[in-house]
């Protein structure tokens, strides 16, 4: 997954950032439950709540994963694909996406 950043997430906007922001804040910094700040960590944790991440399948399946911010240099040059059917429909409500939410978690985009 490349362009992490530009990944949409649905819902209204006070919710999905009120989820965000409440998860951010639980716990303590020493002992956790550590939450991350940046949009291809928290694409992964997003993805690793799907899988059955304390499975052997489910790490497998997790550690191919590969996400990023941007476009990186190896990955350039390949050829791009997109999925039709995963393209956003058109909604009367600006969509609301990873980068702006670490933005207002702190992370520097």
């Amino acid at each position: 997954m490349v362009n992490a950043e530009k990944s949409v997430v649905t819902g209204s906007r006070e919710r999905v950032l009120s989820f965000y922001i409440a998860n951010r804040a639980r716990g303590s910094k020493r002992s956790g439950p550590h939450y991350p700040r940046y949009p291809d960590r928290i694409f992964r944790r997003t993805v690793r709540g799907m899988l059955p991440h304390l499975k052997t399948r489910g790490k497998e399946a997790l550690d191919r994963l590969e996400v990023y911010i941007g476009v990186p240099p190896p990955v350039a040059a390949a050829p791009r694909q997109s999925i039709d059917i995963a393209r956003s429909r058109p909604s009367l409500q600006a969509p609301l996406t990873l980068e702006e939410i670490t933005r207002l978690l702190g992370a520097r985009v």
